[in-house]
């Protein structure tokens, strides 16, 4: 990797930080169309755990309701687990730039369908039988894509929390599929020495933006909150289907 690339992937490690702590959206997912522009898609799954990682257990004591939404949501986390293993077992048998493409298109529609019905809402009981459900195919996502928004996001935001509670139900899921995703990668053999210190080296800029986007939240309207979790996922969907790696490659 030159330096280009090396800015590149760190500078997508520091926005990510930023929009993981303002919005609550998967660490992963926003620094993953960074990283793939800069060492391609694979080893950008591999080395975005760590850094994840890092973001959320410090988030995870800038957030209150840890123990409340672990409660409420522990079946969801507990179905993420396999759903991780079948992922990244996938993952070195199939195109995952496609899988990835497929993974845009949906994120894009579900935000556009979020607009156009913005009032939206799953009834409690609706809720709890599909906690289940929605851990196993976010688990199946993280592991062949390296993506943790679909279907988190929508399922969370279709339960009206407030920002905090949000995120914090969120940062909660991140940290238990990257810790399985970490354990998968390193028994699959995805997971090399170079890209593990890649990888350890990622934290300083996660975290640091993390820390900043944490504060910024507390300025972000609730009214607004949704609005702007919504615009981000939309960016990220579109950056999941274009071609990212080479209009980056040509503006750099």
């Amino acid at each position: 990797m030159d330096a280009s690339h090396a800015v590149l992937a760190g500078l997508g490690l520091l926005i990510a930080g930023f929009v993981k702590g303002a919005t609550g959206l998967g660490y992963a997912t926003c620094a993953l169309p960074f990283l793939v522009a800069a060492i391609g898609l694979k080893a950008a799954i591999v080395i975005v755990p760590i850094p994840a990682m890092a973001a959320n257990v410090g988030l995870l004591f800038g957030v209150a309701h840890r123990k409340e939404v672990l409660q409420r949501f522990w079946k969801l986390y507990a179905a993420i687990l396999p759903g991780v293993f079948l992922g990244t077992l996938l993952l070195s048998v199939v195109d995952a730039q496609s899988a990835t493409r497929v993974l845009g298109v949906i994120t894009i529609a579900y935000v556009i369908q979020a607009f156009a019905r913005p009032e939206l809402h799953l009834a409690a009981p609706l809720a709890q039988r599909l906690q289940i459900p929605v851990g196993l195919l976010n688990g199946f996502f993280t592991g062949l894509t390296g993506s943790q928004i679909i279907p988190l996001l929508p399922y969370f935001l279709s339960l009206k929390l407030d920002a905090d509670r949000f995120v914090q139900a969120v940062n909660l899921s991140v940290i238990i599929a990257s810790l399985v995703l970490i354990l998968a990668q390193m028994t699959s053999g995805l997971m090399t020495w170079p890209l593990a210190v890649m990888s350890v080296i990622g934290i300083a800029p996660a975290a640091l933006g993390t820390y900043v986007g944490n504060r910024m939240r507390q300025h972000i309207p609730s009214e607004r909150f949704r609005m702007v979790v919504l615009a981000t996922l939309l960016a990220i969907g579109i950056s999941f289907v274009v071609d990212l790696k080479s209009i980056l490659a040509a503006v750099l």
